[in-house]
């Protein structure tokens, strides 16, 4: 039973780990369904690159729309905002603001820049899509020191179509097939390095230490989890309730709830300050409910200057 629990305990400390590496599975999978079943190149100077592009931005600008879609930090921060325009920038915080955006659509883009990294590793949309293309440069570069017969073959390269010999063919199809391999690497190679300096200048500029910001995350979690299933159970009391009033034709027995307001204060945007020790926006509106009748020198106050954001 213990090895079983510090097992669970395990894969819970590293769900993240292991969602991001199911999402890099799931997005290789998809891609080579896609070049396998449904990706046919045209072969032909007018369609290549436009066929080629679709299949390989497509994909990807579908999956960011997803990522922000499924984002709940974002519906929690965009609700209600035509309505009550200040939720954008509470305090006036509007870099606040425009910075949780930031690291939404950052967390967004992952699964798109994964599947451009993995489509372009494979190198079948890149081929036919650079094939395509009439720029008497790109044509150069591929048909350099070659027959006038290159240039007119080079859109059929990627089928087996083409009248070049197949020495020249497979020839073009490795300089394609490098050339997109090289590009993928390089958004790897660039997007990790973009990470680890995001990652650095977050930690760096924390207005919390290592642990309490450990804390920070194992209390957001378990707050969540708690929510949800406490939502759940006071959602089925209240249906109960109201049920048992319709059907028993009595008046509905008193049931304590959150009004309106307080809905609004626990589901706005809220950055942790060091001058109070709340660790979301549940935390500070029960603190403070349980310390309206306390004179005003004692009662937390929110210091603007000093706050740090959780993700």
């Amino acid at each position: 039973m213990d090895n079983f629990q510090s097992i669970l305990r395990f894969l819970v400390n590293q769900k993240t780990t292991i969602g991001y590496s199911f999402m890099a599975l799931l997005t290789i999978g998809g891609e080579r369904i896609f070049s396998m079943v449904s990706f046919q190149c045209p072969c032909n100077h007018d369609q290549n690159f436009a066929y080629g592009v679709t299949f390989l931005l497509g994909p990807a600008a579908v999956l960011l729309i997803f990522g922000i879609f499924s984002s709940t930090r974002f519906w929690k921060l965009y609700t209600g905002c035509c309505l009550n325009p200040t939720k954008l920038c509470p305090r006036g915080n509007c870099f606040g603001c425009l910075r949780v955006f930031l690291s939404i659509f950052t967390g967004a883009c992952v699964a798109p820049i994964m599947w451009l990294c993995v489509a372009l590793l494979n190198g079948t949309f890149y081929e036919c899509a650079v094939s395509g293309l009439d720029d008497s440069l790109v044509v150069d570069l591929f048909c350099k020191n070659k027959t006038l017969k290159c240039r007119e073959e080079l859109a059929r390269v990627p089928c087996d179509r083409s009248k070049l010999s197949s020495e020249e063919r497979m020839e073009l199809l490795l300089m394609f097939r490098a050339q997109s391999q090289i590009l993928g690497w390089c958004i790897i190679i660039i997007g990790a390095f973009v990470g680890l300096l995001g990652t650095c200048y977050k930690n760096c500029r924390s207005q919390v230490s290592y642990l309490q910001l450990k804390f920070w995350k194992s209390y957001i979690d378990k707050e969540k989890e708690r929510f949800d299933a406490l939502a759940i159970e006071y959602a089925t009391k209240l249906a109960e309730r109201n049920l048992e009033s319709f059907f028993e034709n009595k008046a509905p027995d008193p049931f304590p709830f959150p009004n309106h307001k307080a809905w609004e204060e626990i589901s706005a945007y809220y950055t942790f300050s060091r001058s109070e020790q709340y660790y979301s926006t549940l935390q500070r509106y029960v603190e403070k409910a349980e310390n309206r009748n306390l004179p005003p020198e004692k009662r937390p106050v929110m210091d603007v200057e000093h706050e740090t954001e959780m993700n």
